[in-house]
């Protein structure tokens, strides 16, 4: 079993994900083999490299089993996102801007109401939110009130896939982060779902847009901030270019 568990972590990095869902199991009998069936697979990883290497790992274990089991099996890429090129240039531009904004204004009423959520949360779920912001958070505070200094040698992991990590391929991009919901509240969960249409998450929303839309000016009046950003782009593309990671000849879903 210890070896089992050793040849896994050498192909399973500890920060990539891998998700399914049986989309078709081919029938309704339980007492008959299914002519085939259909299962969905999200492969995730940190990088573009890390994903091509689980990719293909994940593709010589189904190869294994239909091998195993004389069967045939069909791989088909469905879609596929790139990882965020960072842009240090931009992302210090907006950290100025975030700082002289300052945090979302979250009022009394925000806080009771955050509260009610925050109370259906475990102690995980809170230590969870400390390892994705990289802070250590005060076990009475409702929703986060401060802004995380900006360090680009220690960027925090932010798990999640996203259309704009291709654009940032193609131009200098920046993202921001603000609390929109109470502390500890889970990914895709109900207490997310209910706290988005509350009055604290779209003043997080809005405190956002001030911050981009502020570096939008700065990059607009001041040639010599924007230059600085396109020279990072071209440096880090120019050292690894940018391949889509989706195959030729793939269309989208809704056009088969």
């Amino acid at each position: 079993m210890n070896v089992g568990v050793n040849y896994m972590r050498e192909h399973m990095p500890s920060d990539a994900r891998i998700h399914y869902a049986m989309t078709d199991g081919g029938g309704v009998a339980p007492n008959v083999v299914q002519a085939q069936a259909e299962v969905l697979y999200l492969i995730r990883a940190r990088d573009l490299v890390a994903m091509r290497a689980l990719f293909e790992r994940v593709k010589k274990i189904a190869e294994g089993a239909a091998l195993m089991t004389e069967t045939r099996v069909e791989v088909t890429v469905d879609k596929a996102s790139s990882n965020l090129m960072a842009n240090t240039a931009l992302e210090t531009l907006m950290a100025a801007n975030f700082s002289a904004l300052g945090p979302v204004p979250f009022d009394a009423a925000d806080i009771a109401e955050a509260a009610r959520f925050n109370a259906t949360v475990g102690e995980d779920d809170l230590a969870s939110a400390e390892r994705m912001q990289g802070t250590r958070l005060s076990r009475g505070l409702m929703l986060h009130d401060a802004i995380l200094p900006y360090d680009p040698d220690q960027r925090l992991f932010m798990p999640g896939s996203t259309d704009v990590g291709d654009v940032s391929w193609v131009v200098p991009t920046a993202q921001c982060w603000t609390a929109c919901y109470a502390l500890g509240t889970p990914g895709h969960s109900w207490q997310l779902v209910a706290q988005g249409r509350l009055p604290a998450a779209h003043k997080g929303m809005t405190q956002a847009a001030r911050v981009m839309a502020a570096t939008a000016v700065d990059l607009l009046t001041d040639p010599a901030a924007l230059a600085r950003a396109q020279a990072e782009h071209r440096d880090r593309v120019s050292a690894t270019p940018y391949e889509c990671p989706i195959p030729d000849g793939v269309v989208p879903p809704c056009s088969r």
